[in-house]
């Protein structure tokens, strides 16, 4: 091989740069968020339950609330039948912000966690903080 003595530590230049990242961080991942679920109306609340079980709702909460979205604009349904059969008003502002209304604590905190920007904000109206 010509020019072996330039090609190999170029090489493992490459490789060391590359992979940097991954051994560096190595062991040091950021704890999950704790989200802050004692609002006023969600302490009110005899049933402490969500539109859905707390998995679904941490997993697929995007999905919902795109269905909804799509449910309510194109078909002009404005109902959902939760798994367990009751009704709720498919709107982000006026169902699920009347328990989540601390987006900084509970929506953000995840979300930057994530690294994911939702496209929420872009046609509803940030909601004021309350605790």
């Amino acid at each position: 091989m010509y020019d072996a003595q330039k090609i190999v530590p170029g090489l493992l230049v490459f490789l060391v740069l590359m992979t940097f990242p991954v051994w560096f961080n190595k062991g040091k991942a950021a704890p999950p968020p704790n989200l802050a679920l004692n609002t006023p109306a969600i302490q009110q609340l005899k049933d402490k339950r969500c539109v859905e079980s707390k998995d679904y709702m941490s997993a697929d909460h995007m999905q919902l609330l795109d269905s909804w979205r799509r449910a309510v604009v194109r078909e002009g349904d404005r109902f959902y039948r939760a798994s367990d059969g009751k009704e709720y008003a498919m709107s982000l502002s006026g169902t699920c912000l009347g328990c989540h209304s601390n987006k900084e604590q509970f929506c953000d905190r995840c979300h930057n966690y994530e690294g994911v920007k939702p496209t929420c904000w872009s046609c509803h109206v940030v909601p004021p903080e309350k605790s």
